[in-house]
């Protein structure tokens, strides 16, 4: 019977298979055939103009608990130790970050009418650690912005480009900027900013386009400091930049799910600490009375005379009286 059950498995396996896979042969007088795939087999490429940014490459530590059985557990039950969340951009719009910074604007190869005339308009966002919020919305208007101005063809001088607030510490420093999402206007190759934050301009496609057209954007003072560009102080801020920079580049290193233990344990040692009880007093000890001192009789005085000489009289006063 098992050779019957193999044939009638076998025969059910045939009505999968396609008949465009088999062929006659090769017949002659017919011309030889090619490798060539036919059309209906070519795959093209997806013209989707976003791509995906995520974490990154993964380090070793990170592959131990998201690849494999541990990876497989975790995601199923809901818990991401990758990280921040990927997030599509549009690819067409350039992502700065503090390596590229100097390179495409500040040192961009411009003559000088291009150079007077060039503006970045900028956007500072949070989307890849907040995939749904403000920044998310922001994100979007932004790229419809940039559709809308290659639609028109009316603004050739301006250029945009998008800063992963999440991911770039020295530009942001520099700017002083603590906080996203901001819209920035630049010009003069970073020496004049004008920031707007997500509320302060309504935020649609057409309006943006229409702000960047009739420059709108320079109703609005540049931001002046004696820590921003071109100040007395602007070398503070450069400093701290590096120095952020640093620790950004040794903390990005370690392990996202290893920082988060980390920083849960130190929490949970200094919230102990700080609650820590007080420890418990001893049982009270009688008071000790003081013992009293004896009290001295104080001393009679030499020159004190006794009572009984004072009453008895003296002999000679007697004698000479009874001689009388």
């Amino acid at each position: 019977m098992r050779p019957l059950a193999y044939v009638a498995s076998l025969l059910s396996l045939t009505g999968l298979v396609n008949a465009q896979y088999f062929s006659a042969g090769w017949v002659p007088g017919q011309p030889v055939p090619s490798e060539t795939p036919s059309p209906a087999h070519v795959s093209h490429p997806a013209s989707a103009p976003a791509t995906q940014h995520g974490p990154g490459k993964m380090s070793f530590l990170d592959s131990l608990v998201t690849v494999g059985p541990l990876g497989a557990v975790s995601s199923f039950i809901g818990l991401n130790l990758t990280g921040a969340p990927s997030v599509n951009w549009d690819e067409r719009i350039p992502l700065i970050t503090d390596e590229n910074y100097a390179e495409m604007i500040v040192n961009e190869t411009l003559t000088p009418e291009e150079e007077k005339e060039r503006v970045w308009f900028l956007i500072i966002t949070v989307t890849a650690g907040q995939p749904e919020g403000v920044s998310k919305f922001v994100d979007h208007v932004f790229d419809a912005t940039y559709n809308y101005t290659l639609e028109k063809g009316e603004l050739p001088h301006v250029r945009f480009g998008r800063i992963d607030y999440l991911n770039v510490t020295s530009v942001t420093t520099k700017w002083a900027v603590w906080s996203a999402p901001y819209l920035v206007v630049l010009k003069d190759r970073g020496q004049t900013l004008r920031f707007y934050k997500a509320g302060q301009i309504r935020l649609t496609d057409e309006i943006l386009h229409q702000f960047l057209k009739e420059k709108a954007w320079s109703i609005k003072e540049p931001w002046k400091s004696i820590y921003g560009p071109g100040g007395e102080r602007e070398y503070i801020l450069d400093y701290l930049a590096q120095f952020l920079s640093i620790i950004y580049g040794v903390l990005v290193r370690v392990p996202k799910w290893l920082m988060y233990t980390m920083s849960g344990g130190l929490a949970t040692f200094f919230i102990n600490f700080l609650h820590k009880p007080s420890p418990p007093q001893g049982a009270a000890k009688p008071a000790v009375k003081p013992v009293p001192k004896p009290v001295s009789a104080p001393a009679a005085p030499e020159h004190a005379v006794p009572s009984s000489a004072t009453n008895t009289p003296r002999k000679g006063s007697t004698k000479r009286k009874g001689k009388k």
